[in-house]
């Protein structure tokens, strides 16, 4: 078996500002399989989404052939901070991913993904990273009870400094210890740290079980085509360790792609088709 277009999910990055069943529409129409969910408001913001809503998702999702793979719930932007010195933050911010690890296991959702969230700039990063530790501990181990796994993204500089690079995502995963979590290869946060797959691998084998394919200048969180990371070369490096799990486009971008979303997706669709190993 070989790396294939099949892996690439449909995703609602870039669909914020259109109603979910057009998602879900284009999604299929696309030939995608599998969903990754990108829980943010108004689609699936996990604060008040029910387990009704979530059964809901799903058999929508599953009408039109599709299930879901992983739920991503929004964690940068929103006051979401598992290292936060602020009690009350970081109270609340697991609290969210337990109700977040309830809902992917509602949505027949294999994956929980979870970032490490940030301390002080000025603070010791020891104290810091032991809350994030702790911290995603405890959401491993409730998403564990549901049959929910959960993995953990490394982040650019600017948006943590606690993980941000293949060896310190290791160590992290490591010092946590649960057994139901690996680890997210994000190209762009893989270029920001100048690793390539081979580094993600080296460093995380098999617990490398998600991937974001982006491209990027070297950040941006682009479509295809759009930046300048060399897509071809990443996708043999993963053919080439092995690795058969999902991979999804994270659009962002400056924020245009979400005013129509479906074209740039069939654009990055037919990037990786055509630079998949053995493509002719």
């Amino acid at each position: 078996m070989s790396l294939s277009l099949r892996q690439v999910t449909g995703s609602n990055f870039a669909y914020q500002h259109l109603p979910f069943d057009r998602f879900l529409d284009d999604a299929a129409a696309l030939g995608r399989e599998q969903l990754e969910l990108w829980g943010v408001a108004p689609q699936l913001h996990v604060p008040w989404l029910s387990d009704a809503e979530a059964r809901a998702i799903r058999r929508s999702a599953a009408g039109r052939g599709l299930t879901v793979r992983c739920l991503t719930p929004e964690q940068v932007a929103y006051p979401v901070n598992l290292a936060s010195p602020d009690g009350r933050l970081r109270a609340g911010s697991v609290a969210m991913f337990r109700r977040a690890a309830e809902l992917a296991a509602e949505l027949g959702a294999e994956l929980l993904l979870l970032t490490p969230g940030r301390g002080f700039e000025d603070e010791p990063v020891a104290g810091a990273w032991r809350r994030s530790a702790d911290a995603i501990g405890e959401i491993c181990a409730y998403a564990g009870t549901l049959g929910v796994s959960c993995v953990l993204e490394a982040l650019q500089r600017v948006e943590s400094n606690l993980v941000n690079d293949a060896p310190t995502l290791a160590r992290m995963i490591d010092e946590v210890g649960a057994p139901n979590l690996g680890a997210v290869l994000d190209t762009v946060a893989m270029a920001a740290a100048g690793e390539d797959v081979d580094d993600y691998f080296d460093a995380l084998g098999d617990r490398v079980r998600h991937v974001h394919l982006v491209d990027g200048s070297p950040t941006g969180h682009l479509a295809w085509g759009d930046g300048e990371l060399p897509l071809a070369a990443y996708l043999a490096a993963l053919d080439r360790r092995g690795y058969r799990g999902a991979m999804t486009f994270e659009l962002f971008g400056a924020g245009d792609y979400a005013f129509d979303p479906r074209p740039v997706v069939e654009r990055c669709l037919a990037s990786v088709q055509a630079a998949l190993p053995g493509a002719s």
